[in-house]
């Protein structure tokens, strides 16, 4: 058996006007949705981002796999980096971190390859990992401030989220709706005291649930001790608080909070300088650039062997990553917190059926061989139609700021 087409189709989701320390999420959210068809016609699914970059590296990387064994993922990353030489990184210039376009893009095809694999041994994705050592995998509830509505446009359901009161309703609804049991704040946004004040009311509002914050690296170190002392006991761990290694690690020692990322921790050869110099304690996994499923447990057993522990990142995805990512959580043993996911604000999808449905803030992890996910086509269509539409082709969360607020820079640190 081996591979014969590769059929990539960019598409847009609706996105809502959520804020971060670099500006507010545009309209639309890119991806890319990848079919890998298999000589006796067994078809694998993954998705991936949809940047100009990341789409150019997979359109340029899939003539070479034509004729490529499924089975061969060791094979497959050497033809990518055949494929793709001098490639670089795929983020935009307002990003704050980078991701190498080779491991962007290997795990953009293995995710695929082992949803053949999968079909082809009628077992699902977790079993190729090891076995599922969960049947459910638990999440947080993602929180964002936000604005009422996109530029042009009537609110949305959520309206506006600007204080640490309107914070706490948009918490009741999330737990409300999905029964998450624990909370995570992007935060960077507001003045430092009024997101310590959000935080406080967080723990007032659900003094059982665990709470965390991500500024993205929004804060100076000053500015990071002061609000990990005021946080000391509320917080189960802060997240990327500062930008750069030996920064985090001042952070660190100054706090009995442990510090986690998915900024300064990117890759394999990161590992053993954050360990050395005790920057953080939580790695956050992320099959789409740490190289893919694979990848991700090694990431799990590596941090275990090093007394650090790990959990999951997300991005704005649709039901084929969110897929992926409950079989690679149900095959590492020692996933210690409960995963970030972006699913509750997307609202569409491109697989067949009902969405996925949160139980008590957990997903059962899919039935059915390989990913335990098919593709509806209509779906599909309309969503690469809307891409077309758009003519969006990169993420720049500055620019679309600059439309609610012409006099706004980015500067990370901002606080």
């Amino acid at each position: 058996m081996r591979i014969a087409e590769i059929h990539l189709t960019p598409v847009a989701i609706p996105d809502r006007p959520l804020l971060n320390c670099k500006g507010v999420h545009q309209p639309h959210a890119l991806r890319t949705v990848i079919e890998v068809v298999c000589d006796d016609g067994t078809v694998g699914l993954g998705e991936s981002y949809g940047s100009i970059k990341a789409l150019d590296g997979l359109r340029r990387a899939a003539p070479a796999l034509i004729g490529l064994d499924p089975f061969h993922i060791h094979e497959l990353k050497s033809r990518v980096i055949t494929a793709l030489p001098g490639s670089g990184g795929i983020n935009a210039k307002s990003a704050v971190a980078d991701h190498k376009l080779t491991d962007v893009v290997a795990s953009a095809f293995e995710v695929p390859c082992l949803d053949i694999q999968g079909k082809l041994l009628r077992r699902p994705v977790a079993d190729l990992l090891g076995g599922a050592v969960r049947t459910s995998v638990p999440f947080s509830a993602y929180l964002f401030f936000k604005f009422a509505a996109h530029v042009g446009e009537a609110p949305d359901e959520w309206g506006e989220v600007l204080t640490p009161e309107q914070m706490v309703g948009e918490a009741r609804r999330m737990v409300d709706t999905y029964g998450f049991q624990s909370l995570k704040l992007k935060g960077g946004v507001l003045h430092p005291d009024l997101e310590i004040e959000t935080m406080l009311k967080l723990r007032e509002a659900f003094p059982h649930h665990p709470l965390r914050i991500d500024p993205n690296g929004g804060w100076t170190v000053e500015t990071a001790i002061y609000i990990a002392r005021k946080l000391e006991n509320v917080l189960e761990y802060l997240e990327d608080p500062v930008i750069g290694m030996d920064q985090m690690a001042q952070v660190a020692a100054a706090t009995s909070i442990p510090l986690a990322t998915n900024m300064i921790v990117l890759e394999f050869d990161q590992i053993a300088e954050a360990f050395r110099k005790k920057a953080v304690q939580i790695v956050l996994s992320d099959h789409h650039y740490w190289g893919g499923l694979r990848a991700s447990t090694h990431l799990g057993k590596i941090c275990e062997t090093l007394g650090l522990c790990v959990s999951m990142h997300s991005n704005s995805h649709l039901g084929i990553t969110l897929a992926a990512m409950i079989h690679v959580a149900a095959a590492t043993p020692n996933l210690n917190f409960d995963c970030d996911t972006h699913y509750p604000w997307t609202g569409v999808d491109v697989i067949e059926g009902a969405p996925f449905a949160f139980q008590g803030g957990r997903l059962n992890v899919p039935e059915g061989p390989g990913l335990g996910v098919t593709l509806n086509r209509q779906k599909l269509a309309e969503l690469a139609a809307l891409y077309e539409q758009t003519a969006m082709k990169e993420r720049d969360d500055t620019a679309y700021m600059k439309l609610f607020d012409p006099a706004y820079e980015r500067r990370v640190p901002r606080w």
